[in-house]
C-alpha cells in the first residue's frame, strides 16, 4: 500500500537548474503516484527575491512536460513556499525556522524534515552548521540531509566537508546522492548476482577473464566548462559513478539487503582495490582530450577550443584504466573502465567477459582458440535497458563452425515508462529512511584515496595529453591498454562486427 508520507522539504538552491530539471518533476511523480498527498510541503530557498506566486510559476514551468491536468499541477504547486535566503546569515535561518514550524502545523508534517543541498558544495558546511546552531532540527520527527556531488575534490577536502556535516548530523542521517545508483539497471546488478544461482556460481576468477565498464557520452562539455576545468573526467565520473559500479559488481554478498550490510561490503571491497605506485599508474591509466575533428565537411571544436577552456588546458575529457582487486574472489581479474565525452555514442554498458574453453574440439588444431569467442554477459544501463548473454553455437549448414548468438532481454517502452526516474526513486528511498543506494563516508573515503593517487601523478606530469577524434571511442592508448593482456573492448560502435 502506498502511504501518504509526511515531510517538509527544505531545498537550498530552490531556484537552480537541478531543482527545476530534476527535483520538482521527481516530487510531482511521487505526488501523482500517491506517495505524497496532503501532508507535505516544500520551502525553496535562494538569494533571488521571489514571491510565492512567482515560485509557483517556476514549478508549473518545470512540469510542462507532464500530461497531468492543470488543476492537479496547481494543487501540487500550492504546497511550495519560497524564502529569499543568504545561507551565511544566521538571522535568515530564524525566519526559515518560523516558516517551517508554521507549515508543520498547517500540513501536519509530524516534524519530519528533509534538507536538500542543491547548490554549490562550498556552502554545504556553512548550511549544516547554521541548521545546528539555529536549532532547525526537530526533536520528534526525522531529520535527513541529502547532498549532491561533488563530495569534495580530493580526500582531504571531502574529509573536511564530512567533519563539518557530522557536527550537526549523524552519519545515518546523511544521504549522499549519486543518481547512477538510482538507475534501474544499476540496481539490477545485485538482483542478477545474488538472485541467480547460475551466475553466483561463476562470479569469480575461476570463470571470469575480465570485466569492462563503459560510460560513454556523445556530447562535449557544453556550458559546464567552468566546472569541468576544475574537475576533469577522473573526478567527474571515475571517483563516484564508476567506483560505485565496481563496488556493486565485485562486493561479496551482504548478510541482508540493508543499508548497513550493503555499505559494509562495498567498503570492504574498496579497501581491497590494489593501490598503484606512480609507475603503475602511468602503465594502467590513460587520459586524453577530444581534439578538433573534421565532421561532415566542418571542423568540430576540440576541448581546448570550447568556451571558458584554457588554451593550454591539461584537463582530461577521457579516462581509461585497469583496476585490480586483491582478494580471493577477484585476484588476477582486471576491471577495465573508461569514460569520456564526444565519443561515438551515448552508452553505459557493462560486460562480464568469461574465460574461453580450454580446448576447441571443433577446430582442425585443437589448440587454436581463434574460432572461439568468449561468453559475455552484457548489462545495458542506458539508453537501452536490459541484459544479454552471448554464447557460442553451431553455424547453420555443413561443418561445425562456431558462431556467437545472444540470449537477450530488453525492457520494452511500457516497462521503461513505468520505471521511476533516478531522482524520483532515490528521494522516495530517503523519505523512507533507506540508505542502501546512497554513499557512506567510508566508501567515499576509500574511493577518493584511490583516485587521489592517480590525480597526483597526472598533475606532476606536464607531458602533452593524447587527443582522440570526436566520434571515436577514445585514444589508441586505451585500446592498447586492454590489448596488453590479450583482451579487447567488447563495446565498440566504431567497428563493424
Amino acid at each position: 500500500m502506498r502511504t501518504d508520507l509526511a515531510a517538509l522539504f527544505i531545498i537550498f538552491g530552490g531556484s537552480g537548474d537541478l531543482a527545476q530539471r530534476k527535483l520538482y518533476p521527481a516530487l510531482f511523480n511521487l505526488y501523482q503516484k500517491g506517495y505524497l498527498k496532503e501532508h507535505f510541503a516544500v520551502i525553496g530557498t535562494a538569494r533571488r527575491p521571489w514571491s510565492d506566486e512567482h515560485y509557483h510559476e517556476i514549478i508549473m514551468t518545470s512540469l510542462a512536460g507532464f500530461e497531468a491536468d492543470e488543476t492537479v499541477k496547481k494543487t501540487f504547486a500550492s504546497h511550495f513556499y519560497y524564502q529569499s535566503h543568504d545561507v551565511t546569515d544566521a538571522q535568515h535561518y530564524e525566519t526559515l525556522k518560523q516558516l517551517a514550524a508554521k507549515l508543520d502545523d498547517q500540513y501536519q508534517l509530524q516534524q519530519n524534515r528533509i534538507y536538500y543541498m542543491a547548490m554549490s558544495p562550498r556552502f554545504f558546511g556553512t548550511i549544516a552548521s547554521h541548521l545546528g546552531s539555529e536549532a532547525l532540527l526537530t526533536a520528534d520527527g526525522f531529520n535527513r540531509l541529502i547532498i549532491e556531488k561533488p563530495f569534495g575534490r580530493d580526500y582531504d577536502s571531502a574529509k573536511i566537508l564530512n567533519d563539518e556535516l557530522t557536527q550537526t548530523f549523524e552519519e545515518d542521517q546523511i544521504y549522499r546522492i549519486d543518481h547512477y545508483l538510482g538507475k534501474e539497471m544499476i540496481q539490477n546488478i545485485m538482483a542478477l548476482r545474488f538472485g541467480n544461482g547460475l551466475l553466483g556460481a561463476v562470479w569469480n576468477k575461476q570463470f571470469i577473464d575480465n570485466v569492462q565498464i563503459t560510460l560513454a557520452e556523445s556530447v562535449g562539455v557544453e556550458d559546464r566548462a567552468g566546472y569541468y576545468e576544475t574537475s576533469g573526467a577522473l573526478r567527474d565520473m571515475m571517483q563516484n559513478h564508476i567506483m560505485q559500479v565496481i563496488g556493486m559488481l565485485a562486493m561479496e554478498m551482504p548478510v541482508s539487503f540493508s543499508a548497513e550490510d550493503v555499505q559494509r561490503e562495498k567498503t570492504r571491497l574498496f579497501k581491497s582495490i590494489q593501490p598503484y605506485t606512480p609507475a603503475e599508474i602511468k602503465t594502467n591509466f590513460v587520459r586524453a582530450q577530444y581534439g578538433e575533428t573534421p565532421v561532415e565537411g566542418q571542423t568540430q571544436p576540440g576541448y581546448r577550443q570550447e568556451t571558458n577552456v584554457a588554451p593550454a588546458s591539461q584537463t582530461e575529457t577521457f579516462v581509461a584504466g585497469k583496476v585490480l582487486i586483491d582478494n580471493e574472489r577477484w585476484c588476477g581479474v582486471p576491471f577495465y573502465v573508461r569514460t569520456g565525452k564526444r565519443l561515438a555514442r551515448k552508452e553505459t554498458q557493462i560486460n562480464i567477459v568469461f574465460k574461453k574453453t580450454g580446448v576447441n574440439i571443433f577446430a582442425p588444431d585443437k589448440n587454436d582458440q581463434s574460432a572461439v569467442a568468449p561468453d559475455v554477459l552484457t548489462i545495458f544501463v542506458e539508453p537501452e535497458q536490459g541484459f544479454a548473454l552471448t554464447l557460442n553455437g553451431k553455424k547453420v549448414g555443413q561443418g561445425f563452425e562456431l558462431v556467437s548468438g545472444q540470449l537477450a532481454y530488453q525492457y520494452n517502452q511500457q516497462m521503461l515508462a513505468d520505471s521511476p526516474e533516478a531522482y524520483e526513486r532515490l528521494i522516495l528511498e530517503a523519505l523512507n529512511g533507506d540508505g542502501t543506494n546512497f554513499t557512506h563516508w567510508r566508501e567515499l573515503a576509500a574511493s577518493w584515496q584511490f583516485v587521489d593517487a592517480i590525480r597526483k601523478v597526472w598533475d606532476a606530469d606536464q607531458t602533452a595529453l593524447p587527443t582522440y577524434p570526436i566520434g571515436s571511442m577514445g585514444p589508441k592508448e586505451a585500446t592498447e591498454l586492454v590489448q596488453s593482456t590479450g583482451a579487447e573492448w567488447i563495446f565498440d560502435p566504431t567497428q563493424s562486427k
